[in-house]
This record gives C-alpha cells, structure tokens and sequence, in this order.
C-alpha cells in the first residue's frame, strides 16, 4: 500500500470546534480549539485481497483566518482547557479552518499492520466565527438584564469580514 493508495481512501476529515457554540466571541477573549479525534478504520481490495487501512491522527494545523495558524500534535479539549487557543484583536467573521495530517498503516488479510510511508492531509469544513468589540454603556436600573440575550451579530458580508491581524504568526504548540 502507498502514500496515493491512502491517499485515495475516504478519511473523515476530524471533527473541529472553535469558540463558543454560539457562533460568537468577544474581542480579546480566548477561542478555545479543539478536534475530536480517532484511528479510523476502512477496509478496501488491493488486488483482489481484503485489506484493512488505519488512519491515525498525528497533527492539527489550525488557520485561524486572520492570518494567524496553529500547528500541534494535540488535539486541544473543550473549555475551560486553553491548550490549544488563540485570541482575535479585530471585529468581524473569520472562518477557523482545521487540517488534520494523519499517519496509516495496512494490515492485508488480517497479517500485522505495517506502516505507509507518508502521510495525508484532510481539511474539516470551517467553522465561521464573529469577533465581537464590546462597550460598556449606561443603562436603566430599572429594566432587567437578559443575560440570555446575545449582543447583536451582522450578517456575514465583504464589509463586516474580520482584519488580517498586522502582527500575524505561526505557532508550535
């Protein structure tokens, strides 16, 4: 088995978060990532004998969309771990794209696994996101807070994209 034979196999892109589920962050805050990851097991034919491919997970590069990425060998976990986090300075959509390089091995007919040489890479779908600044302001004692209320977000569109980040980097982590 090879890398293109791999290659060719339909590896489930992991499945990525980022942010709240709510589809919005403030400014400033932590945006937490992280990927639900596993070996993936798929059986095909190479010649006409049973073989069984395992895709395992060995890296996580993360595109935040403001030019900022992130590359790991762990998956990050769910808030309130900041293992794998980064942190919007600009208002506005950004789409967080999560590229998952995963090592194979190939058993044929049930014999030990060896290992391909080489890897793939399979993009999750992004996850959009809006970076919300938020003001204080006064208001009315009198009229109670709906703290289940989320501030107000715009529709997606070329003037409210987020801004490329001026001091965009890439990170090891």
């Amino acid at each position: 088995m090879t890398q293109s034979d791999f290659a060719k196999l339909p590896v489930k892109p992991s499945v990525a978060s980022a942010g709240p589920e709510r589809g919005w962050l403030p400014a400033g805050m932590v945006n937490v990532l992280h990927a639900e990851h596993e070996v993936q097991t798929l059986q095909t034919e190479l010649l006409g004998t049973p073989v069984a491919v395992r895709a395992i997970p060995t890296s996580y590069h993360w595109d935040l969309g403001d030019g900022n990425t992130i590359t790991t060998s762990k998956p990050g976990k769910p808030y309130p771990s900041e293992e794998v986090s980064a942190k919007y300075s600009g208002e506005g959509w950004y789409d967080v794209t999560l590229t998952t390089t995963f090592a194979g091995q190939f058993s044929v007919d049930g014999g030990e696994w060896q290992d391909i040489d080489g890897t793939i890479e399979v993009a999750s779908e992004p996850i959009a996101l809006y970076s919300k600044s938020l003001e204080s302001r006064l208001v009315n004692g009198d009229v109670p807070v709906d703290e289940d209320e989320d501030p107000w977000v715009p529709e997606r569109s070329p003037e409210t994209e987020g801004p490329q980040d001026p001091d965009a980097r890439h990170r090891e982590i």
